[in-house]
């Protein structure tokens, strides 16, 4: 039986060969400053290289003058311009009006041809009266109009 083992082998080993447990603070300690001077310095060295790009882009690229960012005179567009400055409310006030002149009053529109516009409440009106115009069916009858005559009889 000089195959058992024990338990209590650790206990046999030689004192002076089990390494002791031993926590080195000030190198954890020295690698942590280290560490952040590294940090700062590289934190530093990214903005100062920042600034300098971008006072390098600032000189290569001067300040654009927009033509409509000047002054207030200057703001107007090229001609044709479809609406003067000063008063757009009484402008579609104006537009409404002709358009309801228009819509709502007797005029010629060619008299060579004798074309007459009138108002839309007469049309509508004249439109009920005369019946709108439609296509004259043939004397025999659609196939349709057949088939819905024998059903209805």
């Amino acid at each position: 039986m000089a195959d058992t083992h024990s338990t209590n082998a650790l206990d046999q080993a030689p004192v002076g060969t089990v390494q002791e447990d031993k926590i080195d603070l000030r190198a954890i300690f020295g690698f942590a400053i280290g560490l952040a001077i590294v940090i700062i310095v590289v934190d530093v060295a990214m903005v100062l290289w920042f600034n300098m790009g971008v006072r390098a882009i600032d000189a290569s690229n001067p300040p654009k003058v927009f033509p409509l960012a000047s002054l207030p005179d200057e703001r107007r567009p090229p001609e044709p311009r479809l609406q003067e400055f000063g008063e757009p409310r009484q402008d579609l006030k104006n537009l409404r009006a002709a358009e309801d002149e228009i819509l709502n009053g007797y005029s010629w529109v060619d008299r060579n041809r004798n074309i007459v516009r009138i108002p839309v409440a007469d049309a509508m009106k004249l439109t009920l009266q005369r019946g709108l115009p439609a296509r004259e069916q043939a004397a025999t009858g659609t196939p349709a109009t057949q088939s819905t005559q024998g059903t209805s009889k």
